[in-house]
């Protein structure tokens, strides 16, 4: 049998009877492997590690790290505080709190799950506390937690920029912050909508003047580190990698001599912690990239770019069927591994048809990203019910107009190309 077939039905299986996505690729790697007895089995073991055999990617465990030192420092009562005070006083106020806690989370963390997780679970609490149903509360924070990986540092981006040489990564994370802003946008008019139905009230207190400049001030070391982190790269004094170390540090001089709440005694924890993450997102990394390469061998990647090519599709005929096809794709998948299979495929292609790369790339990881909220896979999902403890079933109901205003987010991002090529070229990172 052709190695590709078995490749691609194994993973199917594997996938179908609920193996982890990560050791779905792998075992259908090591199938292959052994009934097709093309390449050896060693090629597993070899393309695995040469998947991770990275400079670039030591940057994922270091944001990992920084995200953790800045939650054991008590940044997310920080920013929960400096959010709520402009926005909690309005009706459905905790719900924008909880877009802007988590949207601000964002520029540190770089992850969905770990903002769910973290502040998210705190979100919910607080507004189940004050009223509103736990379902919304829940499917709230996970529909804004797709921020994540959109706005920098996002730990996809940086993956992505290693299969796709012709974007890099400071250009991602500047590229991401108008769709990230925009993403957040549209969480905040779905609360609206709701809050008005629902007859969700705020506080109707806002504090003055002096808390708020108290409360800003404080939260203002925070709120840089996304700034230092792309100011020192546009400045060239470090490179993405060593913009995770700088932003390491920051996060520990932040948590232990601004903020005074981490102590010494909590960071074999958060190592622990950073480790076990970073373990993870490497095995995706590492087990797609074995995945990847009999793809690649097999010649398939070559084959679809010259099957779409041959289609002599419009730019914008490809990008809505790119569209359509990710939304599928990520609704099985998740997000990492799928960058690291679609992205080799399609970008080449992307490029030849005249698409901005900038753009394109945008588009790949915001779809991918959505899978994240979307059964049967859908790893936020899965997060938020557990912190929420609400039934799947009414967190997916609750879902519903969220996913509607990302899916008008998502044609605004496709048909508008500036939202993700306007700002790179502004600061001069494209």
């Amino acid at each position: 049998m052709d190695a590709s077939v078995i490749l691609i039905v194994s993973a199917c299986v594997f996938l179908a009877i609920g193996v982890p996505v990560a050791f779905a690729l792998g075992l259908s790697t090591a199938t292959t492997l052994i009934f097709a007895e093309s390449y050896p089995l060693m090629v597993l073991l070899k393309e695995t590690f040469t998947g991770i055999d990275s400079f670039p990617l030591m940057a994922v465990p270091f944001f990992i790290l920084a995200a953790e030192l800045m939650s054991g420092g008590s940044l997310t009562e920080v920013l929960l505080r400096f959010a709520g005070q402009f926005v909690g006083h309005k009706r459905g106020g905790l719900g924008y709190t909880n877009v802007v806690s988590l949207t601000f989370f964002s520029g540190i963390s770089g992850s969905a799950l770990a903002d769910a997780a973290g502040p998210g679970s705190m979100l919910i609490k607080m507004m189940d506390k004050a009223g509103y149903d736990r379902s919304y509360a829940a499917a709230l924070t996970a529909s804004t937690a797709i921020v994540g990986p959109i706005i920098p540092p996002s730990i996809i981006m940086i993956i992505y920029a290693l299969q796709d040489e012709t974007v890099s990564v400071g250009t991602l994370f500047v590229a991401g912050i108008l769709p990230g802003i925009l993403i957040a946008v549209a969480m905040c008019a779905v609360n609206f909508h709701v809050s008005k139905k629902r007859n969700y009230k705020g506080d109707g207190k806002l504090p003055p003047l002096r808390e708020i400049l108290l409360t800003t001030w404080k939260a203002l070391p925070a709120i840089l580190l996304p700034v230092v982190i792309l100011g020192g790269m546009r400045a060239g004094w470090f490179t993405p990698t060593e913009a995770s170390v700088v932003a390491v540090f920051y996060a520990l001089v932040c948590g232990k001599f601004v903020y005074r709440t981490l102590e010494w005694k909590a960071l074999p924890n958060i190592l622990e912690r950073s480790a076990l993450l970073s373990a993870s997102v490497l095995i995706i990394i590492g087990l797609s990239a074995s995945f990847a390469w009999v793809l690649t061998i097999e010649g398939i990647p070559q084959q679809m770019a010259e099957w779409l090519i041959g289609m002599n599709l419009s730019p914008w005929m490809f990008l809505i069927i790119v569209n359509v096809f990710l939304l599928v794709f990520g609704i099985f998948i998740e997000p990492l591994p799928g960058v690291m299979v679609l992205a080799p495929i399609l970008a080449p292609v992307a490029i030849k048809l005249g698409v901005d790369p900038v753009h394109f790339a945008m588009i790949v990881i915001y779809n991918l990203t959505l899978g994240m909220i979307t059964p049967p896979v859908g790893g936020l999902l899965f997060v938020t019910c557990n912190v929420s403890k609400v039934p799947m079933s009414k967190l997916v109901r609750e879902l519903v107009p969220f996913l509607w205003a990302h899916g008008a987010v998502l044609v605004l991002l496709t048909f508008v190309p500036a939202l993700s090529t306007w700002m790179p070229r502004a600061l001069g990172f494209k």
